[in-house]
């Protein structure tokens, strides 16, 4: 068995989705991306739940979910989730697309370095950059420039998983992200964001009037079972989705839409997006959660006109990860930063508060 890959394996996004573009290359042929032989004396068990125990990366879910997609093969042919394995069975998962090599190369990117010493850095990310190589994205990503501007540094290997990012945000999202150079350093900021002890806000302009001038979401976030590169929310304390919270508060009000404050007590995938479309208040411009229409405001053209003018200006989700705030890993000094509106964001609400001005 193949610990060291199954240690890192994850069944998620790469597994049971497939983008438009993979799709239509699709020609029925199947690849085979992982295998591995059913122990000796191994009981009969359900194959999703022998899988949740020797995937620790993937639930259960996910795997019940691979196996309805048929990608999950014993023996040479697709199998059901109840599927009881035996000794000997020869597992495989087979997609519908070749094996990419995930290797991490260092390439000469634009990179924003906010802060940097010998255990750390603070880069800026902009927005459209991917921060890891995945499906449909495996060069000109965040950690191959990180590679890039630390390939004189003989301690730093980009495809160990001991070093590197401490976190992520979304590919249209810009803002702050920490970097560990040492897996000392990694380990403690992990720990660091593990229980909440980081402080992050995020500026967001959202849909609408909001209801008060702060407040708090709670609300498990899972995959969206009807679409699998969105986010849903989930009743909070419920065994769907994992616990996420997200605290806001306002900043300005433009009359039809806001700009927001979101600081975040957890880190889930989409977690501000999806917890502010849950509350009928999705971001601006943001396709993937229903900001990319108009829905608060005026029915005349000029404002129709307005608002298309504004997506043009920022043609993605109106979210900057705004400031970052850690205890450093060695000297235990309470560091922080704050980045600038970038380009488009900043245009973006200039032209809200022109607007404003202008009708007051």
């Amino acid at each position: 068995m193949m610990t060291d890959e199954l240690d890192e394996l994850e069944l998620d996004d790469e597994l049971i989705y497939v983008d438009d573009e993979e799709a239509d290359r699709a020609d029925g042929t199947l690849y085979e991306h992982l295998r591995m032989e059913v122990d000796r004396g191994q009981v009969a068990l359900r194959i999703d739940k022998y899988l949740s125990e020797h995937l620790p990366h993937s639930s259960r879910n996910r795997i019940q979910q691979a196996a309805d997609a048929g990608f999950i093969h014993v023996n040479g042919q697709p199998v059901k989730s109840n599927y009881k394995v035996r000794p000997g069975d020869v597992i495989t998962l087979m997609l519908d697309r070749p094996h990419h090599d995930t290797t991490i190369e260092p390439e000469d990117l634009p990179l924003e370095v906010v802060f940097e010493d010998d255990v750390l850095m603070v880069v800026n990310k902009p927005a459209g950059m991917v921060v890891h190589p995945g499906v449909g994205n495996f060069h000109g990503t965040l950690v191959n420039a990180i590679a890039w501007h630390l390939r004189d540094v003989p301690t730093y290997d980009p495809n160990d998983p001991q070093v590197g990012l401490a976190h992520r945000i979304d590919k249209d999202t810009s803002g702050l992200l920490v970097v560990a150079k040492t897996p000392e350093a990694k380990s403690d900021l992990g720990k660091q964001f593990f229980h909440h002890e980081t402080h992050r806000t995020y500026n967001a302009l959202v849909w609408g009037n909001m209801v008060g001038d702060e407040g708090r979401i709670e609300g498990n976030i899972g995959r969206d079972p009807r679409d699998r590169q969105r986010m849903q929310v989930f009743e909070a304390g419920g065994d769907v989705g994992k616990p996420a919270v997200t605290h806001w508060r306002v900043l300005e009000r433009y009359g039809y839409t806001t700009l927001v404050e979101c600081r975040l007590e957890t880190g889930r995938t989409h977690q501000i997006r999806a917890h502010m479309k849950h509350i009928g208040h999705p971001l601006f411009a943001d396709e993937k959660y229903g900001g990319m229409e108009l829905l608060r405001g005026e029915r005349t053209a000029s404002y129709k006109a307005f608002i298309q003018n504004c997506f043009k200006l920022c043609p993605r989700q109106a979210l900057h990860a705004r400031t970052l705030g850690f205890v450093h890993p060695v000297t235990r000094e309470q560091m922080d930063f704050s980045s600038e509106w970038p380009d488009d964001l900043q245009a973006l609400i200039e032209k809200w508060r022109k607007r404003l001005k202008i009708e007051n």
